[in-house]
């Protein structure tokens, strides 16, 4: 062969590399071969080695189940351990305490559902939510939230009394009943706060609201029966701040203390002996609870699921190792962000996780 017929020695050098070895542990590229028939819990379980965010929904999967299976007696007993720390049986019972974070727009969505099997099934710890997460919830137990379109026209709904949430349609005759139920309740909390000089707080509140729905499709009213805490830090911002701004006409006087709560948020993470995080969402909801992991030099495990990028600097849009850079979330955690809507992730992650064998 000519040498006008060769490979440029410069084209070969370039295209024809040759690979160092990979390591031993490296996985193949392999997803779910439909050939086998149609079977939900083997083809999430090819999502680790699928690639992209599938592999990132596997490792969610994992991490939810270091969490749920991760207790004191798997740690060495430290010498600096109290003596209750040292008891092998109480060792077995302390778990990883579970934070779940979600925004309102989850609340409004068939999300509701799947938070609330967690509520009731005591499988988490410590709810976080914005002001919207809480009353979608009690507004659902008086009406009904329905599906409609992301293109209807603002404008007209508007003439008709209905609401968008994306997708989602509220009448607002909704949220007149939600005043008529709440209002009676803040009344009695403010007669209480001036004879008995309770203090309300916005996780006593939504205690209380969860006690007096007394409804068993309620997220907060299985939090109020297995006592779980519930923090909103922005309870003004929505539907229960208009109802609060009402009620200080009507009925002036009646105070909510957000340092109490700030105080008990924080100790939630203090105090725990592994700490675990999943927030859907971001924004307030997101820092909440990674701002109180802070007070422990981070939380243990971290799984994040939202569409945010992070190329605008939110705290939304950032990835787990940008809060390991503040202390929220510790340098040897494990941890992984999902890019992905939680609507269509979520009750799968749940499904591979809390439900599997329950």
């Amino acid at each position: 062969m000519s040498s006008k017929d060769s490979v440029p020695n410069c084209a070969a050098a370039a295209v024809l590399v040759r690979s160092e070895g990979v390591p031993d542990d490296a996985q193949p590229i392999r997803g779910y071969d439909f050939e086998n028939g149609v079977d939900y819990n083997a083809l999430l379980s090819t999502y680790i080695n699928t690639g992209f965010q599938a592999t990132s929904f596997g490792r969610a999967v994992d991490i939810v189940n270091k969490m749920r299976a991760w207790r004191l007696s798997d740690e060495p007993v430290a010498d600096t351990d109290c003596e209750e720390d040292r008891d092998l049986e109480y060792r077995k019972s302390v778990k990883c305490k579970i934070f779940l974070g979600y925004t309102s727009n989850l609340v409004s969505s068939g999300i509701r559902e799947t938070i609330k099997y967690l509520v009731k099934n005591s499988m988490v710890d410590v709810l976080v939510s914005s002001a919207g997460g809480v009353e979608e919830d009690f507004i659902k137990c008086l009406a009904p939230t329905y599906l409609g379109d992301f293109t209807l026209e603002g404008r007209a709904l508007r003439s008709k009394g209905l609401n968008r949430i994306g997708n989602l349609i509220v009448p607002n005759d909704n949220y007149c009943k939600f005043e008529d139920c709440i209002v009676p309740i803040l009344d009695q909390m403010l007669k209480e706060q001036k004879e008995d000089g309770t203090v309300w707080t916005p996780s006593k509140v939504i205690h209380r609201l969860g006690k007096e729905i007394n409804h068993p499709d309620s997220i907060y009213y299985w939090a109020y029966k297995n006592n779980i805490p519930v923090y909103c830090p922005a309870i003004t911002d929505g539907s229960l701040g208009d109802m609060l701004y009402f009620h200080s006409y009507r009925s002036p006087g009646l105070v909510i203390d957000v340092v109490q709560d700030i105080r008990a948020m924080n100790t939630e993470a203090v105090r725990a002996k592994k700490s675990g995080v999943i927030i859907l969402g971001g924004g307030l909801v997101k820092h909440h609870i990674c701002n109180a992991n802070l007070m422990r030099n981070g939380a243990d495990y971290a799984v994040f699921v939202n569409t945010a990028q992070e190329f605008d600097g939110s705290d939304a849009g950032a990835r787990p190792d940008e809060a390991v850079s503040w202390g929220k979330i510790k340098a040897d955690a494990e941890s992984v962000k999902v890019y992905a809507e939680a609507s269509l992730v979520f009750p799968l992650l749940v499904a591979q996780t809390f439900a599997k064998n329950n």
